[in-house]
């Protein structure tokens, strides 16, 4: 299912780094994600709830530039 909030993420299992393209082009790189999170995400039906309630300022994270 689309998401309102977040137009595309990836996952790095060597790094454990979540990388997530907002709808607004913003793009955040979350440090330290167990990959059963990554997974947990890419199964949920409400990708933005799922990030609200597990990921959102639970984790260290780094904004990068907005995607163009």
């Amino acid at each position: 299912m689309p998401s309102s909030v977040i137009k595309y993420f990836s996952y790095d299992v060597a790094a454990k780094v979540l990388k997530i393209i907002f709808v607004t082009n913003m793009i955040y790189l979350y440090k330290n994600v167990p990959e059963k999170m990554y997974k947990m995400l890419k199964a949920s039906g409400s990708k933005g709830r799922y990030f609200n309630r597990y990921i959102k300022d639970k984790f260290e994270f780094q904004k990068l530039e907005e995607d163009k």
